[in-house]
């Protein structure tokens, strides 16, 4: 969690300071920062050209923080460029280079020694101290072709010259392609939504080539993810509940009292995640789908009883709400207290990897807390607000067969 730091005394005079982290990795590569972007091509020097870039300009800017990348080109690397014009006029193919180089540095198995309990592969290569470095290039000769047939053998070091440089340890793929992982945290109170609009202008300025695919990673692409279904399912949500409530009820009128108090749980609980400064993460969005199932019990119990008052009893919307609301104080309150006091030790964030669950936590008792005011005040109105459309589109009990 942002801005959060646990002191430990474990040497008297020194202090050591630990800064917790989320505890959940949602793919993605291991890194030392949360969030992943990736960026994948055929062409390993537009990739490594387009991810400087980007991660210097990530770095200067101040909505990001701890920006690292895995490009490991730190290797040392002897690069054989060959004179394909002069290597023509000898009678050289590139194929006889090619495989001139595999046999002397590769693994060409050449025969093999069978024995009365085993067989051996005979490995063809060049010796470990040829292979040190690349004046072995000079010791391989290449036999030409010429009209008649075989020709002299031509050393290598004729037709190619090697350049030393700077190469990478390790090439990561993705998708079958040369991948490089950007990885960055954010700086306090910063969300990911305006650092993706960050790097989509930085991408445009550095005019990445269009061979160059990227995307999110890890928790980033989690987030992305939710973000696009979550309106989804919020509203596949809320139309399972209407339609269960409509049969329960025999109305099409009635489900909407109880729903109308459920977006007053969601302001409780981005209020709640406001006060404490934590973000929007995936365990808050997950708090607050919770929070649909946890609200709408306070206007069930109440709009159940009014119902059957009114139904078996005859009683009037005005009188049978209120007497709801009189008799079901009492459980309303404690189903809410007792729900309170489970998620208020998730809410203090107690417990080893507590910055994980506190979202949740919070989401939880700050939708309950708001929402049971609301709920308490607004749903009589509004059941007696609608009950006078309860007429003409509800599927009513068959009373007088």
């Amino acid at each position: 969690m942002e801005g959060l730091r646990k002191e430990v005394r474990a040497i008297p005079g020194v202090n050591v300071f630990i800064n917790p982290i989320q505890n959940l990795r949602l793919g993605g590569r291991i890194s030392k920062s949360r969030y992943q972007f990736v960026m994948r091509s055929v062409r390993a020097e537009d990739l490594r050209a387009a991810a400087d870039g980007l991660t210097a300009r990530l770095r200067d800017d101040p909505l990001f923080r701890d920006v690292t990348t895995d490009a490991q080109l730190k290797g040392l690397e002897a690069r054989l460029d060959i004179d394909r014009d002069k290597a023509n006029l000898l009678g050289l193919q590139i194929a006889d280079i090619r495989s001139a180089l595999y046999s002397a540095f590769g693994e060409r198995q050449v025969s093999t020694i069978y024995t009365s309990s085993d067989s051996y592969q005979v490995i063809l290569q060049a010796g470990a101290d040829d292979r040190a470095d690349e004046s072995a290039f000079g010791k391989i000769y290449v036999r030409a072709k010429t009209g008649n047939g075989a020709g002299a053998l031509v050393p290598l070091s004729s037709v190619a010259t090697v350049e030393r440089g700077a190469g990478p340890v390790a090439i990561n793929h993705a998708g079958q392609l040369e991948a490089l992982t950007l990885s960055f945290n954010l700086a306090p109170g910063a969300a990911l939504g305006d650092a993706s609009k960050h790097i989509e202008q930085y991408k445009q300025q550095l005019n990445f080539p269009a061979s160059i695919l990227t995307s999110w990673g890890g928790d980033a692409a989690a987030f992305q993810s939710s973000q696009a279904s979550q309106i989804v399912l919020i509203a596949a949500a809320l139309l399972v509940i209407y339609v269960l409530l409509g049969v329960l009820y025999e109305s099409y009128i009635h489900p909407l009292t109880i729903l109308a108090g459920l977006p007053s749980a969601a302001v409780g609980a981005l209020v709640m995640l406001w006060l404490f400064n934590i973000d929007l993460s995936i365990i808050a969005m997950i708090g607050i789908l919770m929070l649909i199932g946890i609200v709408k019990k306070n206007a069930i119990m109440m709009i159940d009883f009014a119902l059957d008052a009114q139904r078996n009893r005859g009683m009037a919307p005005h009188e049978a709400i209120r007497t709801a609301c009189l008799l079901r104080f009492r459980p309303i309150m404690m189903t809410t207290l007792a729900a309170l006091m489970g998620a208020l030790p998730i809410a203090l964030g107690l417990g080893a990897g507590a910055e994980l669950r506190q979202p949740l936590g919070l989401s939880v008792v700050g939708g309950l807390l708001f929402s049971q005011v609301i709920t308490l005040l607004i749903t009589p109105v509004i059941y007696l607000a609608l009950d006078r459309y309860s007429g003409s589109g509800p599927l009513k009990l068959a009373e007088d067969a």
